[in-house]
């Protein structure tokens, strides 16, 4: 079976978000199976410098962007067993950023163009294209109303994932004729047209053969009004067509046993080990030094979607106790604010890191007791499959990709990996900590639900079959 793997960023070249890690963790995995698997990203500016120098130039072509032909080049790169196509053209993505530029509709309009075109200029076909979000949402339009006519392109099949329903690709609806060559059909005919735009979102979900994202909830939570994002009723229609596949993470990358980043490597037979990192990170931040004081870590985007306003309610009532709260990460400056306030004011029981920081972010998965996740909406959630791989027990909300791997523990038959609340609400939260950290003063029941969650299994491997199985579906169509 061959696959391309079409995402807007992917690990280790360069990555912003969840996709990056999907983009490079999936596709690697899927090879282990045996699949002639391969990824296409645009090449940035800020690809990893360390692969830069790597990359070979195979060839060039034109692409045309409505009435423009563009410089096409095409590198290569295999990197454990995948082949990586980067797409290179300065003017739309020798750039600082990823997105949010005036142009995205063109750059990825050009993109998502090239890609089709790089196939049959390297004289390779796969059987599905596997797209990942607005920034490729194109091609299955492209496919179906152009492409396919060429017998090279006729058998092709398109899986598109959603990996965030928020973020659509929405753009006047000029840019049918400006971008593509098109008329306004699939604009007038509802395909395309979104809130009196074109969504490159829309596209993706109408045309493609099979919809895929991230987790069994979101599946179902994306087809209701409340998370579809006025798309619900599209996804209700295609609901035959929609799979929820969670994901996983590398365990290779993600492994206290072997993780070089943090103080004293660990496993689910030397937790003690796991006390000792959590020493040196109080030490390392300027918290006061106890191995007994419960830490909750939090990495995340300091946004209203990862619920950090319920965190907000509740902190000052949550640190009158003995607590240690270790925050890693940036967003809105309100917020970004708020947390350096109160790293000022509880000095040794708070430390505010307002940036992103892996070895840190390692750091507090392997020290933290805690790991909470209040989201408003979490589609799969990689911070919560992370924490329960440290040994750092999640405190989730249960919504998404959250309700479907943290299991709420039982202390009655001693079962689950986590803590859970079910609505959006800052005393509920607080109420769930509370527990929380009463059930970590009994440290029989605490390592006990330290091994549920590092005997987990949320890795790539069990995810990697089941979008095979998809695959396949596919293959009998």
């Amino acid at each position: 079976m061959k696959i391309l793997f079409v995402a807007s960023e992917a690990h280790p070249f360069i990555k912003s978000g969840g996709l990056g890690d999907v983009a490079g963790a999936l596709p690697k995995e899927l090879a282990k199976k045996g699949v002639d698997v391969r990824v296409v990203i645009p090449k940035y500016r800020s690809i990893n410098w360390e692969l830069k120098g790597k990359i070979r130039f195979i060839k060039w072509y034109t692409v045309n962007v409505g009435w423009r032909a563009q410089y096409c080049g095409v590198f290569e790169y295999n990197h454990e067993g995948v082949i990586y196509y980067l797409i290179d053209n300065e003017a739309y993505f020798d750039r600082d950023g990823l997105y949010g530029f005036y142009d995205d509709g063109e750059r990825f309009a050009f993109f998502d163009r090239a890609v089709l075109n790089m196939l049959k200029q390297i004289a390779w076909q796969p059987d599905v294209i596997h797209c990942n979000d607005w920034q490729t949402g194109m091609i299955p339009v492209l496919l179906r109303l152009e492409y396919s006519k060429d017998l090279f392109y006729s058998s092709i099949r398109t899986v598109f994932s959603i990996h965030n329903i928020l973020f659509q690709g929405c753009f006047d609806k000029t840019i049918l004729p400006e971008l593509f060559g098109y008329d306004y059909e699939p604009y007038k005919n509802k395909s395309l047209e979104f809130d009196k735009g074109v969504s490159f979102m829309k596209g993706g979900l109408n045309y493609s053969d099979l919809i895929s994202t991230v987790s069994y909830s979101y599946a179902n939570e994306i087809k209701t009004p409340d998370y579809g994002e006025k798309l619900d009723g599209l996804l209700r229609c295609r609901e035959g067509a929609l799979r929820g596949i969670l994901n996983g993470i590398d365990y290779e990358e993600f492994n206290p046993a072997t993780d070089n980043y943090i103080y004293k490597k660990y496993d689910v037979s030397t937790l003690k080990d796991k006390q000792t990192n959590k020493v040196e990170l109080q030490r390392e931040l300027g918290l006061y030094e106890n191995r007994n004081t419960p830490m909750i870590g939090m990495i995340t985007r300091l946004t209203k979607q990862k619920g950090i306003e319920l965190l907000v309610y509740i902190a000052e009532r949550l640190l009158q106790q003995d607590v240690q709260l270790v925050i890693v990460g940036t967003g809105d400056k309100n917020f970004e604010d708020y947390f350096k306030w109160l790293d000022y004011r509880y000095g040794d029981k708070v430390s505010a890191n307002i940036r992103f920081d892996n070895t840190l972010a390692h750091k507090v998965y392997a020290a933290s007791d805690m790991f909470l996740m209040p989201s408003l909406f979490e589609p799969c959630g990689l911070g919560q499959l992370i924490a329960l791989r440290y040994g750092s027990i999640p405190i989730v909300r249960e919504t998404g990709g959250l309700r479907d791997t943290v299991t709420p523990y039982n202390q009655y038959d001693e079962s689950g990996n986590g803590f859970s609340f079910a609505n959006f609400n800052g005393e509920e939260m607080l109420s769930i900590i509370q527990y929380a950290i009463n059930i970590y003063y009994d440290k029989r029941q605490w390592n006990k639900i330290i091994r549920h969650a590092m005997r987990s299994d949320n890795s790539w491997s069990k995810s990697a079959e089941e979008y095979l199985n998809m695959y396949r579906e596919l293959s009998y169509r």
